[in-house]
């Protein structure tokens, strides 16, 4: 018997499987998605992944770097760099804002890695009753470092990304997660566990 057009599975809509992948595991709900983790850990890979498949739009994604380059341009240099952060901080407010209140996800594409970042986040959700799913990237400082190397910084020393993978280990357990006001807390492999970032987007549906 034919089947309706209507009853096939759109492979271009957000969330859609596609063949050869195993059905998504876990649903993130709209409301803000929070990533924390530490540079070079597959946050940027993972939400491209994410938008290369269709579960997330693009305009989504709101990055603390790539916002940072936009207002590059009009800060002079004898500007404070606490300035220039409180600056770009704002304006990823603005932004997450701007979807909650229109009933859309939004996605904050930064480390995320201290109590301090995730408490302004959590209020901004709040403020429009928003559930917070926090997705955790804990790769090993090995593969950390090794991702860096790769990769080929220059904004980030070695020591940097140590540093921010003990915060992530003392201050972002999932317990943790929870009891700052996380709605949802889900880890995100990566090459740990032999995970591409495509494998592990498709792990993920959202909406």
């Amino acid at each position: 018997m034919p089947t309706n057009p209507r009853n096939r599975r759109s492979t271009t809509r957000a969330g859609a499987r596609h063949p050869g992948t195993p059905p998504p595991a876990v649903h993130v709900p709209a409301g803000l998605v929070v990533l924390v983790g530490p540079p070079a850990s597959g946050k940027t890979s993972f939400v491209r992944a994410l938008i290369a498949q269709g579960r997330i739009d693009a305009e989504a994604v709101v990055s603390s770097d790539e916002i940072r380059a936009e207002l590059s341009g009009p800060f002079p240099a004898q500007v404070d760099s606490d300035a220039v952060d409180a600056r770009i901080f704002e304006e990823r407010d603005h932004r997450i804002a701007a979807r909650l209140a229109a009933g859309h996800s939004a996605v904050a594409e930064s480390t995320n890695v201290t109590p301090q970042a995730r408490e302004r986040l959590i209020a901004l959700a709040g403020r429009f009753r928003a559930p917070v799913t926090m997705l955790r990237f804990a790769p090993d400082v090995a593969g950390l470092l090794q991702q860096y190397t790769e990769r080929g910084r220059t904004d980030l020393t070695a020591e940097d990304v140590r540093a921010y993978a003990v915060v992530m280990s003392r201050d972002a357990g999932a317990d943790r997660l929870r009891s700052e006001g996380a709605t949802r807390v889900h880890d995100v492999p990566g090459r740990r566990q032999a995970t591409t970032a495509a494998e592990a987007a498709a792990r993920f549906s959202f909406g």
